[in-house]
Formats: C-alpha cells, sequence, structure tokens
C-alpha cells in the first residue's frame, strides 16, 4: 500500500501539474468565483460559517478583508505557477484559497467540485522543487498527485453515495434530470429529453459510472488513461446540456495524465526557430568533393587538416 501511495513520478509531472493548479486559482478568481467579492454586501447575521470556519475561528468577512485576499491570492497563485518557493508560496496559496472557499461557501451552499482542488492545493507544498522536462523521479511528488487522485474519485464515489441516501432509489427514477433541464437545460438538452425514458437511463448511468469509479485505479496505464478521457467526456456532455462546468474538478483531476509530455514553451520555441530560417543549400563544388571523399576509401589513412582527402 506505501509503495502505491508514494509511486515515484518524473518531476517534470509535478511541476506541469504545480503550474496548472495554480494558474486555475488564478482564473478562479477573476472568471469562475469573483462573486465571492459581492459577499461583503451581503448583512453579516447571514454569514454562516462552515464547521472549519468555527473552529478556528474565522471573522465575518468585511470589505477590506475580502479585497486584501483577492489580490494578494491572485499576486501569490501567479508567482507560485512559476515553481519558485514551491513551499512558503504553496502554503501561503493553499491557506488564502480555503478562505476564499469558506467565505464563498458560508452562505447556504457548498459546491463539492472544489474537494480534489482543495486537496491538491493541500499537498503539493510537500512534493519539494520540480522543473519542467526533468526526467528524474521522485517518491514525494507521487504522493502528491496520489493524494489528490483519491480526492478526485472520492468526489464522485460520495457523490453517488449522497444521492442514494439523500434520495434513495427514487433519484434513480425520479425527475432529476429533467428539473435541471427546465431549470438551466441548453437546447441540446430539450432534444434529449424528447427521447423517451432517456433521462431515466441516463441517471441510471450517473450512479453507475460514480460507483464505479475506483476502478480506474487498477486498470493499466493506457486503459486508465482512456477511463480518465471518459470521465472528461461526461463533463463535457455535463456543460452541453445542463451547463454545469466543475473546472475545478477538471483541473484537479489532471493528476492522472502524463502532463510532462505536454511542454508549450518548447513547442512554440521550436516553431518559431523553425520558420524565419530556410534551409542552407550545399554548394555544387563542395557536393562533388564529398561525394567523391566518400566514394574513395582512405583504409586506415586519416586525412590532415588543411588537405585534400585521399591518397
Amino acid at each position: 500500500m506505501t509503495r502505491w501511495l508514494t509511486e515515484a513520478v518524473p518531476r517534470g509531472r509535478v511541476a506541469a501539474f504545480r503550474t496548472v493548479i495554480y494558474l486555475f486559482v488564478a482564473a478562479d478568481l477573476v472568471i469562475f468565483t469573483p462573486w465571492v467579492r459581492t459577499r461583503v454586501s451581503v448583512p453579516g447575521d447571514l454569514y454562516q460559517p462552515l464547521l472549519i470556519g468555527r473552529l478556528l475561528p474565522l471573522p465575518t468577512p468585511t470589505a477590506t478583508l475580502v479585497a486584501v485576499i483577492f489580490w494578494l491570492l491572485l499576486a501569490l497563485a501567479l508567482l507560485a505557477a512559476t515553481g519558485r518557493a514551491p513551499r512558503v508560496l504553496g502554503w501561503a496559496v493553499c491557506a488564502l484559497y480555503l478562505e476564499w472557499m469558506i467565505i464563498a461557501m458560508s452562505y447556504g451552499k457548498v459546491d463539492h467540485d472544489r474537494f480534489g482542488l482543495l486537496v491538491a492545493l493541500a499537498v503539493l507544498p510537500t512534493a519539494g522543487r520540480a522543473r519542467h522536462g526533468d526526467a528524474t523521479r521522485t517518491e514525494a511528488g507521487g504522493w502528491a498527485l496520489r493524494v489528490t487522485q483519491i480526492a478526485v474519485i472520492c468526489t464522485y464515489f460520495l457523490a453517488a453515495f449522497a444521492k442514494l441516501r439523500f434520495g434513495g432509489l427514487d433519484w434513480l427514477t425520479g425527475s432529476v434530470l429533467a428539473r435541471a433541464i427546465i431549470r438551466r437545460g441548453t437546447d441540446l438538452a430539450d432534444l434529449i429529453a424528447q427521447v423517451p425514458y432517456l433521462l431515466i437511463v441516463a441517471q441510471f448511468g450517473i450512479v453507475a459510472f460514480e460507483l464505479l469509479s475506483p476502478v480506474v485505479f487498477f486498470l493499466p496505464p493506457r486503459w486508465r488513461h482512456a477511463m480518465v478521457g471518459f470521465f472528461y467526456s461526461f463533463h463535457v456532455v455535463t456543460i452541453a446540456t445542463i451547463t454545469i462546468s466543475f473546472a475545478p474538478h477538471l483541473a484537479a483531476m489532471t493528476s492522472f495524465l502524463p502532463l510532462e509530455r505536454v511542454r508549450p514553451l518548447v513547442w512554440a520555441r521550436r516553431l518559431i526557430g523553425r520558420g524565419p530560417t530556410a534551409p542552407r543549400s550545399t554548394p555544387p563544388d563542395q557536393t562533388r568533393v564529398g561525394a567523391s571523399a566518400a566514394s574513395s576509401p582512405l583504409g586506415d589513412q586519416a586525412p590532415v587538416v588543411g588537405r585534400p582527402a585521399g591518397p
């Protein structure tokens, strides 16, 4: 079990995963959760902190507090994405983003798609230094990725458990997807809803898929990547039909991928270096000399510098 948890991975994979996660945190602040900044306009009496917010305890959000967290977290996340000071910047981003999420989820709604991302932020500082393209293997980095993978799969499995716990078998045969389509469905969802019993079949399929998600850990790498591809395709369909993105979960799920093979900066350098320069042509005289030299064997005689090759 210990060997599985700490299975060594290339440091380049850890570096790439770190960049993905911290860049997503920066994007999350300005694209997905900028509405958190509007919480300061809500009366403080409506702030009901999560359990962790009550245990610490954390202050009631104010305009100054939220603004400081926003700008400080944005700057530190961008710095952490470069891989510098992985422990100091990593722990700082983890603490600030946790507070950002506590503020976001303490007004009556808790999103479960943040679990894998929060776990990734908590374990990445323990992975140590890692450089893009480094093939050296690291057990500390492997542990960080493995724990994130477990959190991702727990998100699926526990979601199915919650459906059956609170909805019972009626969740499978009820109108859950139909209500979701009515509330936030797309034109594609409207077409799907017209097919008899297709939504019921889809609900059975969703629960089965979530309950069977731990199988991904027992598959060989090729099939594991195929199953992770199915996970992503499931979320593409979810976005296309009921406009739920699960973006933080998708970012954390890149922990399953061989990210060390994705090197956009290297590809860009190759394209730039390849574009403006044309291949140099060999002068005809040199071609004839080279051909004659290659055709005449020298035996053990080595050519002398400054003299033509040959006997």
